[in-house]
């Protein structure tokens, strides 16, 4: 039996509706539970419910119905400022556009996530030329997002997701606008993230090559878990 304490994501029952007049059901009875630090991947068609399911986990979006816990807070009844606290206390998000300040650089876009909420004693300045040290790109701390390539964006937007030490990472297509061998390098430090922080990882995928290393594939279709 799985004890509740290992447990750091669970969905019950989680359905989102969009729309009036004319409803389109994108997730349906979605029941799912994720261990402490697992990697898993989300896969599906486009359309399938992918995205929606990973901005209710991240509390971006609310359900229609059905709850989602995250280490044992049913955070479907957080509202306003309790929720957007929470999320920046446990969650990190990277995205498949990157979603980098232009005119900031790598080791300014890696801490504005906090730069609002500087708390006494912290170097944040100091926390986020570590995080990009770690993420291999200690001699591009200075540089500009137009200065990077790609895959070095997508690292700097991992570098990112770490400032706040969240116990869960969502990651969103993360590959999506990589070539191979930058996709490949970026799964791979997701992955070593993961196995060296501890920290939890969904993402949402369509590259099967990732979705073969993940500890739990979740398979969406129309809007509900398909049997693998």
């Amino acid at each position: 039996m799985v004890e509740k304490i290992d447990i750091l994501i669970e969905t019950v029952n989680l359905t989102k509706i969009y729309g009036d007049s004319t409803k389109v059901c994108a997730l349906e009875g979605i029941n799912l539970q994720v261990m402490h630090g697992e990697f898993v991947a989300i896969t599906g068609p486009s359309g399938s419910g992918k995205s929606t399911l990973l901005n209710l986990l991240g509390t971006l979006d609310s359900p229609t119905s059905g709850q989602v816990w995250i280490g044992g807070v049913d955070v479907s009844k957080l509202r306003d400022n309790a929720l957007a606290d929470f999320r920046r206390a446990h969650i990190g998000f990277i995205f498949q556009l990157f979603n980098l300040v232009p005119s900031l650089t790598a080791r300014e876009n890696v801490m504005l996530p906090l730069l609002p909420y500087r708390q006494q004693g912290l170097d944040l300045k100091a926390r986020a030329e570590e995080l990009v040290d770690l993420v291999g790109l200690a001699s591009r701390v200075k540089h500009l997002p137009s200065q990077l390539s790609g895959g070095e964006q997508q690292r700097v937007a991992i570098a990112r997701a770490l400032i706040n030490e969240p116990d869960l990472v969502l990651a969103d297509e993360p590959t999506g606008n990589l070539d191979t061998q930058a996709g490949a390098e970026i799964v791979a430090l997701l992955r070593r993230m993961n196995r060296e922080r501890g920290v939890t990882v969904v993402l949402a995928t369509h590259d099967q090559t990732i979705a073969t290393q993940a500890d739990q594939l979740v398979r969406l279709t129309d809007g509900q878990i398909h049997p693998i």
